[in-house]
């Protein structure tokens, strides 16, 4: 019996307080990020002062978009639920505005033979990753707000179509990885909402067979994919990133190198801060290194999928669990080709990888998730019971609002009310405009003389007073012997 009261039941009793997830996710979005800052600053140093002069250029940009994702992430906690959904739909179609603009010349930035990003002064910022986070909320909005018995037309449209339109522009930039996190998040909000099996495996296949005609098609693209395949066949040319990133893993062993004692960040492995981190995590912290880090993102999707299944607003059950499928795909692909199991895509490692947009965009998506842990049932009655805690009442946090069914349907039964007239009125509308345009004139046909216009006059054929005979008799009526 005293062993069964040991670490493994305080955690227990730990986890089964009502604000546990809250702190959980607060807690890995802050180790997560303050290890991004520690390794960026590591493996960015000695190109940095390369190119600037100075060790922290990169490492600055990162701090000062962590600092802006920070704020994000606290806005998130202040977010109603309601002013999410209400947003959702006029924050997609700006994300993908944003998309159509970064295509044109001038307007977005060339880097790298791709046109991604809008740049301000020695700031950038990618639409792609905005896209992300707006993808998911009204993809969430819009699947809650149907019916339980939605029929599949319902469930694909107009969301499928909108998220193809997305892929389409992001694939015009080009940015294949990108596209398949879409991809991603599309069909994590078709499982958890419920779509028939039999059609999920057709859109994810016609998915998975779109990205590799994608893959073969493109020059940079095959290329990554014949690296895959055969690895050692270009050692010093399409395969020499993954090659480095092996020997970097390799050289770290259990324990690692040491902090900031890494030799491949001298110029031996291309974008080490950025989308092969985690070989230098592995090379300065060795082994165990890389299992805190797999440990951490295991621990969030335990925490995700638990706000998740105790959530009773659909909305924050479907917007909870796709967010963190897709979080932990992308983290799982990064992770994925830098030990060899998968293509090089260039997704980056979740708030680890260098990348101003990608840190400040997931950062915010970290503060929604947190955002519905304050919504479970067993956390808003604690809070309102007045259980805020310290850091709670540090935030000044609003208090969340208990999620009503009846309340949610009479709303999505007044919203679809409001629809129908709306769409009523406007019919109305058409037939009034329709009624009042005047008949149009008939035009006389080659070879037959036009229409007399008195046929056309509606008086015709009745009978007319004796004051109207009189008028169109010019008064002549009485010569020929009739009575007026």
């Amino acid at each position: 019996m005293k062993q069964a009261a040991g670490p493994r039941t305080r955690f227990g009793a730990w986890l089964a307080r009502p604000l546990a997830s809250f702190h959980l996710i607060v807690t890995i979005t802050g180790l997560l990020t303050v290890l991004g800052l520690v390794m960026v600053l590591s493996s960015s140093s000695v190109e940095a002062y390369a190119d600037s002069g100075s060790a922290y250029g990169i490492f600055t940009t990162q701090l000062i978009f962590v600092a802006l994702g920070t704020v994000l992430f606290y806005v998130a906690l202040l977010l109603p639920v309601r002013v999410m959904r209400t947003m959702a739909l006029p924050a997609f179609a700006v994300s993908v505005v944003l998309l159509a603009l970064v295509l044109i010349p001038g307007i977005g930035t060339l880097s790298g033979g791709a046109r991604r990003w809008f740049t301000l002064g020695p700031l950038s910022f990618q639409p792609s990753e905005l896209a992300k986070v707006t993808l998911v909320v009204w993809g969430a909005h819009l699947l809650a707000s149907r019916r339980q018995n939605a029929s599949i037309k319902e469930m694909v449209v107009p969301l499928v179509p909108a998220a193809l339109l997305v892929c389409v522009l992001i694939v015009l930039q080009p940015n294949l990885s990108t596209t398949i996190a879409f991809g991603i998040i599309l069909a994590s909000l078709l499982w958890f909402a419920g779509l028939p099996l039999r059609l999920f495996l057709g859109i994810v296949g016609a998915g998975a067979a779109a990205a590799l005609v994608l893959a073969l098609t493109a020059g940079y693209r095959s290329d990554r994919v014949k690296a895959y395949l055969n690895p050692g066949a270009d050692p010093q040319g399409i395969g020499y990133q993954g090659r480095q990133a092996k020997f970097s893993l390799a050289d770290g062993g259990l324990f690692g190198r040491g902090l900031g004692q890494s030799r491949a960040k001298w110029s031996y492995l291309p974008n080490s801060h950025n989308d092969f981190i985690f070989a230098i995590i592995g090379e300065e912290l060795g082994f165990l290194g890389c299992m805190l880090v797999i440990g951490l993102f295991a621990l969030f999707v335990y925490a995700g999928l638990r706000i998740a299944m105790r959530s009773i607003d659909p909305f924050l059950r479907l917007l909870t669990a796709t967010a963190t499928t897709w979080i932990l795909a992308q983290a799982l692909i990064n992770i994925g080709y830098v030990i060899g199991l998968l293509p090089v895509t260039g997704l980056q490692l979740p708030l680890v990888s260098a990348g101003g947009s990608s840190i400040a965009i997931t950062l915010f998506m970290f503060g929604v998730i947190a955002n519905a842990a304050r919504h479970e049932p067993e956390a808003v009655a604690a809070l309102h019971a007045g259980q805020v805690g310290r850091f709670g009442r540090m935030l000044r946090l609003p208090m969340p609002e208990q999620y009503s069914p009846a309340r949610a349907e009479a709303a999505r039964k007044a919203a679809q009310a409001k629809a129908a007239q709306k769409r009523a009125a406007q019919q109305r509308a058409a037939q009034q405009q329709r009624a009042a345009a005047p008949p149009p004139r008939r035009r006389a046909v080659a070879g037959r003389p036009a229409p007399d216009p008195r046929r056309a006059d509606p008086r015709r054929g009745r009978a007319l007073a004796s004051d109207e005979r009189t008028r169109r008799s010019n008064g002549r009526t009485g010569e020929r012997g009739f009575r007026r």
